[in-house]
């Protein structure tokens, strides 16, 4: 990709700092409609065109939510990265202000420009699912620290203790909620559209069930973020990566702990299902361990066989259908 000029944009609740790599310009404003509006008035007095540059953002969750619709609207190319790549590249560094962070942002676009991967409009039922889900995600988070709280209360306390009868209440609550959340996740999922027809071809694997399906929908934006299983699965923290040097330095392959941790966990949960409910997967599974391979590399494997899986029912938009072989 070649951009005549990059942006950087350093991104907080309440403002946005904008640092112009090459010309050093930098423009402060606020995260909203006014303050966006003066984007436009500055490229235009800096004789910019929006179709030559690039702006190039951290990852920062809702906070630039209205900031990235802005763009889109405008036609402003833009692209996010992750905060942990551009700290590793900018090596040892001194001082930090909001406006030395956008034109450290605007430098490594600037240096990885080859790289940069635009980004599109994400589909209002997608974005929608993702509000959905991560909401049901913190719900179930907080009723799993509940359920732990009352079996501990139930060592020293009687189980008509007010504390536990409470406690028992706010889970029943957050059960009831959580349920209404996935039952609205279904009703988006099933409209027609593309969306619903990959949901239909996902949950036809063994092991991928709502959540998985959902969750592998929104990190690959309906499978259009990543060209293919093997970028999704380092995505994951699934793909092995070898670990050598020269003829002294020789550990074995393994994975990377950078990946996605929330989406790595439900892969791992659907391959325990896999194993117990797909005959062929389950005699892979008993093969290999029995081999003396170890039982967490084994899921790992069986991860990656379900990504493998995943992707090619979407390529060829037809549902997986099991054919029982031995594997190697």
């Amino acid at each position: 990709m070649k951009i005549n000029h990059i942006i950087g944009a350093d991104i907080s609740k309440k403002s946005i700092d904008l640092f112009c790599h090459g010309l050093h310009e930098h423009l402060k404003i606020k995260n909203d409609v006014s303050g966006f509006k003066k984007i436009q008035f500055w490229l235009a007095k800096l004789e910019l065109v929006t179709k030559d540059l690039v702006i190039v953002m951290e990852h920062t969750g809702y906070y630039s939510y209205h900031f990235e619709g802005f763009l889109h609207q405008n036609q402003v190319q833009f692209c996010k990265v992750s905060a942990l790549a551009i700290k590793k590249s900018l090596g040892l560094v001194r001082g930090k202000t909001d406006k030395i962070d956008a034109g450290r942002i605007a430098r490594y676009g600037y240096e990885k420009q080859d790289r940069l991967r635009l980004e599109i409009p994400v589909d209002a039922t997608l974005h929608r699912l993702q509000i959905l889900n991560s909401t049901r995600s913190l719900l179930v988070k907080q009723r799993s620290s509940l359920m732990c709280a009352v079996k501990e209360y139930r060592v020293i306390l009687a189980e008509k203790d007010p504390i536990i009868q409470g406690q028992l209440k706010l889970i029943r609550e957050l059960t009831g909620q959580i349920e209404s959340l996935e039952k609205k996740m279904k009703e988006l999922l099933i409209k027609p559209g593309p969306i619903a027809e990959n949901f239909r071809l996902l949950i036809g694997i063994k092991g991928i069930g709502l959540i998985v399906a959902t969750a592998t929908l929104i990190k690959t934006n309906n499978f259009t973020r990543f060209k293919n299983r093997k970028k999704f699965s380092c995505f994951c923290g699934s793909a092995p990566f070898e670990y050598s040097s020269g003829t002294s330095i020789k550990k074995r392959t393994r994975i990377s702990h950078l990946a996605d941790k929330s989406m790595k966990t439900l892969l791992t949960q659907s391959a325990k299902t896999a194993i117990q409910h797909d005959k062929e997967l389950k005699e892979y599974y008993q093969r290999r361990t029995q081999m003396g391979k170890s039982k967490t590399s084994t899921i790992n494997v069986v991860r990656n066989k379900l990504i493998h899986r995943m992707f090619a029912v979407i390529k060829r938009q037809t549902p997986f259908i099991p054919q029982y072989q031995k594997i190697v």
